[in-house]
């Protein structure tokens, strides 16, 4: 996927896009190699009508609220802003792969794979509920695999989105979470959620690593 041009002259400054290395419904990451520290990171980009529904002002403020976040399972926050209208992020690069690609490979997993993992990931999730973050889009996708570690990506971005939202449902009809793993209340569109919800996604992730699919409970 070809760079934009007016994404690499905006943050041409700072960050030396090299390729695409993910898309999903909400955004674009790109390898980057950091200008000022001489290191590689991974920039991720929201969509352009995204960005616009959220507002640049409620997106930075959640981002904030997740850098606090400081944890070896938890992938950390490098940088944020916003430049020329695009929203984005900055987070290491994890020389791996997600949970997602390991599934797909391999699954259903290991007994002792699954229970090592659940734990990290379960630990993660444990010390952002303590602090008050939710992650709000716990699923295979946002669970990096370094040296056999799980890291959990994203916190704050869900937030965000949910905020710009009428019952969960952006205006321009993005859902808030993923279908297969969002618990009933976040399917039903509240906004107010707790960590039970990242506790009913977690357990998907988990019968999806012995199963080797999801629970069967979603027609679509």
């Amino acid at each position: 996927m070809a760079i934009p041009e007016p994404l690499r002259a905006a943050l041409g400054s700072r960050y030396a896009l090299e390729r695409s290395i993910g898309q999903g419904g909400m955004a674009t990451v790109y390898l980057a190699q950091d200008q000022k520290h001489g290191r590689r990171v991974a920039v991720k980009v929201l969509r352009p009508d995204l960005a616009a529904t959220i507002g640049s002002e409620r997106f930075l403020r959640e981002i904030r609220i997740a850098a606090r976040l400081q944890h070896p399972h938890i992938l950390g926050l490098l940088d944020s802003g916003e430049a020329e209208g695009f929203l984005y992020y900055v987070m290491p690069f994890i020389d791996g792969e997600s949970l997602r690609g390991l599934l797909d490979r391999e699954a259903p997993l290991p007994y002792e794979t699954v229970v090592r993992l659940a734990r990290q990931i379960s630990d993660a999730l444990d010390y952002a509920h303590r602090n008050g973050v939710v992650h709000r889009d716990i699923k295979p996708e946002n669970i990096l695999l370094g040296d056999g570690h799980a890291i959990v990506a994203d916190f704050g971005v869900a937030k965000a989105l949910s905020e710009a939202t009428d019952r969960g449902i952006t205006r321009t009809g993005y859902p808030v979470g993923t279908i297969g793993y969002m618990s009933p209340e976040q399917a039903a569109g509240f906004a107010e959620l707790n960590e039970r919800s990242d506790v009913f996604s977690l357990t998907c992730v988990i019968y999806e690593m012995l199963v080797g699919r999801v629970p069967g409970m979603w027609p679509s």
